[in-house]
């Protein structure tokens, strides 16, 4: 290879070039002036040093902890509108985090843990004022399927995966997200949808069951449904109807643009009862369950016994020991070691987290009006918090697009808000926890229902079908195998097959062929022009494809590299084999439009723009292009 090329006949250094159009008369050469581009800042200074200069700098700590940002400038007016809307998601997240850890397979207590100390720490790390930390249906699905219903193994991965996302954030792992498309988190949250209203259908009928999969819980059931009990049936479908009444309420709009003073009244009224709508039917079951238990009566399967105060703010549990029947000797629960429990999440370990961050951030981006999102400081505020979590028995949380959409609507100003709605869940907790004893489960179960049947969406079939049908094929993969298998695994299968349709884009890259005229003397030539760069998967395809082409052709072939923006060794060395399979046939191949840092790779003496190209093709008896 030559330490100089031509542009257009002219010999030029490897250096650098600024391409332009020369006479053919022209003879000179240019030289160039190398500078080095470098770091401008004189404060810079490598090594450890260097990396707590940059940390401890004023700018990055305003960008790592938004809470200095915003608190300077708290207004009273932003302190109103944080406790309004904090006290409103709070009896959502009340009612609604009992629910999320039955879905998880876990005690009701365990919900509540994990809305409390995790809201606190995003108050302070969190970048969106619109995100109510918390437990969410799809989070609570995935970790029953992970964790299988251990309290122990749930902990452990919400310390886990806050760890990861805690990591990636200060990697700039977060484009990891991306690799998730949308068919792929379309047919995640359709199937999440049916096989958490499966693993509800149960407590509406109060009847026993078993299985973290939705084969596994639908033949449960199907064993189960002679052991129906009327009194939750009842009470289930009449709370799932009248939270569909309440939630069609918030959208009547009384006196139309101009309400007069008492229309605003019914409307802020049907408006709160749509918000509260899980609250109040915890409380109207409530008292009704507490009526009927103290006097002997049990029509409903209850909550039971909810441990009263905080949990002890102590490290996640790293084994599970084994504990045996005193009487007995019999083994209730088998010890696991931590490995032991590493084997049992398997890939949930790595997808819980990224599926939660995904959900984290799609709501950030519903609510940010334009503006950029920093996935980065996202992955850090929610992997700290999931981190605090598993130090008081808390499982693994984050942002719901629900509650975010209630908080927005609130009038959040701040991610304050989170505070008061933290503040609620420690009260509930501390006062409220004998009380959630007589809590029916058919009650829950109809809030999780009412809320999750709308995630299930068809409709977007159609435009997916219209827009590209090969991307059919992942949503239809991920839907099918999140059913068949566990969650986790559709996801990863849709994952996967969307990464073999971009693998295969890249190695099989289109090439157009046409043949042309020169505009002066009516000579012709073939161009060849790939859409893409060439890397490694698709050099012996290009090579081969070009090969075949220009096999039976007389004409000059002209290659255009417009849209090749750069080689790695394997395309580099498959394009000088072409060079040489040319030279052996004694054809000529022309390069048009190829890049200085392209050319400084290959056995390339001259290369041409348009211009220049049909000048030489106008001299081709007299010229030899190639080595």
């Amino acid at each position: 290879m030559n330490d100089s090329y031509q542009i257009c006949g002219i010999p030029r250094t490897k250096a650098g070039y600024e391409p332009h159009l020369l006479d053919e008369n022209d003879d000179f050469e240019d030289s160039f002036e190398i500078k080095a581009i470098g770091r401008s800042n004189k404060n810079y200074s490598p090594g450890i040093k260097g990396v707590k200069e940059r940390i401890f700098q004023k700018k990055t700590l305003f960008k790592r902890i938004p809470m200095l940002t915003w608190l300077s400038k708290y207004s009273k007016e932003d302190a109103i509108g944080d406790f309004i809307a904090g006290l409103t998601v709070g009896m959502m997240i009340i009612p609604q985090s009992m629910a999320f850890a039955g879905i998880a397979g876990l005690d009701p207590q365990f919900g509540l843990y994990s809305s409390f100390l995790g809201p606190l720490v995003y108050v302070i790390f969190g970048s969106c004022k619109d995100i109510p930390f918390g437990a969410t249906s799809p989070g609570s699905i995935m970790i029953l399927q992970a964790a299988g219903g251990s309290w122990q193994r749930s902990v452990l991965l919400a310390f886990l995966s806050g760890c990861i996302e805690f990591l990636s954030g200060i990697f700039g792992l977060g484009f990891l997200v991306d690799f998730v498309s949308t068919p792929v988190t379309i047919g995640f949250m359709n199937a999440m949808g049916i096989t958490v209203l499966a693993t509800q259908i149960r407590h509406i009928f109060g009847i026993p069951g078993k299985g973290n999969t939705f084969l596994a819980i639908l033949r449960s059931t199907m064993e189960n449904i002679h052991k129906i009990r009327v009194g939750d049936t009842v009470l289930g479908c009449s709370c799932i109807v009248i939270l569909l009444l309440l939630r069609s309420l918030g959208k009547i709009k009384v006196g139309g643009k101009n309400p007069s003073t008492f229309q605003n009244l019914v409307n802020k009224i049907f408006w709160f009862l749509n918000v509260g709508r899980n609250a109040l039917i915890v409380i109207v079951t409530l008292s009704l369950s507490a009526f009927l238990y103290n006097r002997d009566k049990f029509w409903f399967k209850i909550n039971g016994d909810i441990p009263k105060g905080l949990p002890a703010f102590k490290p996640p549990p790293f084994s599970i020991p084994e504990i045996r029947n005193e009487t007995t000797g019999e083994v209730i629960q088998e010890y696991e070691s931590f490995w032991d429990i590493i084997s049992y999440l398997g890939a949930g370990l790595v997808l819980v987290p990224l599926i939660g961050a995904l959900e984290n951030i799609s709501v950030c981006r519903v609510f940010s009006k334009g503006q950029p999102v920093d996935s980065t400081q996202e992955l850090i505020a929610i992997g700290l918090a999931n981190i605090s979590n598993s130090f008081v028995g808390g499982y693994r949380g984050n942002g719901g697009l629900s509650r975010a959409s209630v908080l927005h609507t609130s009038g959040v100003r701040t991610q304050f808000a989170n505070f008061y709605s933290a503040i609620l869940v420690i009260l509930s907790l501390l006062f409220l926890t004998p009380y959630f004893f007589y809590i029916p489960k058919a009650a829950l179960a109809a809030i999780i229902i009412s809320a999750v049947i709308f995630m299930i969406d068809y409709s977007v079939v159609m435009p997916v079908y219209n827009t590209k049908r090969k991307d059919l094929f992942p949503m239809l993969v991920t839907f099918v195998m999140c059913l068949l298998l566990r969650i986790d695994f559709g996801i990863l299968g849709g994952i996967v097959v969307n990464i073999s349709f971009i693998l295969y884009h890249a190695a099989r890259p289109k090439l157009y062929m046409e043949e042309r005229v020169t505009t002066i003397g009516a000579k012709k030539y073939f161009l060849i022009i790939p859409d893409r760069s060439v890397i490694f998967p698709s050099a012996d395809y290009v090579r081969t494809i070009i090969n075949k082409k220009s096999f039976f052709l007389n004409s000059p072939i002209v290659l255009d590299f417009t849209h090749v923006y750069g080689t790695d060794y394997t395309s580099a060395k498959a394009i000088n084999l072409l060079l040489r399979d040319f030279k052996d046939r004694n054809q000529i191949l022309y390069f048009l439009n190829l890049k200085p840092s392209i050319a400084q790779s290959l056995d390339v003496q001259s290369f041409y723009n348009f211009e220049c190209l049909e000048h030489e093709i106008e001299r081709i008896p007299t010229l030899i292009t190639i080595k």
